[in-house]
């Protein structure tokens, strides 16, 4: 990921956070990575979770599906 960066615009900006929300991001992240590699797994976690629930709530709806029986 580290390399993936550096080949990208390299623009940053800056993000009022309160000192206990920074303090509790620096807790995790991994040795090495920077805020915005946290952030940015943080964030494809999140999304993996959302697409994960979605599914869930598919499979829950019965009526979108069809039994091997009746096909």
């Amino acid at each position: 990921m580290r390399h993936r960066n550096r080949l990208r615009d390299t623009s940053t900006t800056t993000i009022p956070l309160e000192k206990e929300t920074r303090d509790r991001l620096r807790l995790l992240g991994r040795k090495g990575e920077n805020y915005d590699e946290i952030l940015r797994r943080l964030m494809l976690f999140a999304e993996h979770e959302e697409f994960m629930e979605r599914q869930y709530e598919r499979l829950k709806d019965k009526k979108a599906f069809v039994s091997l029986s009746e096909l």
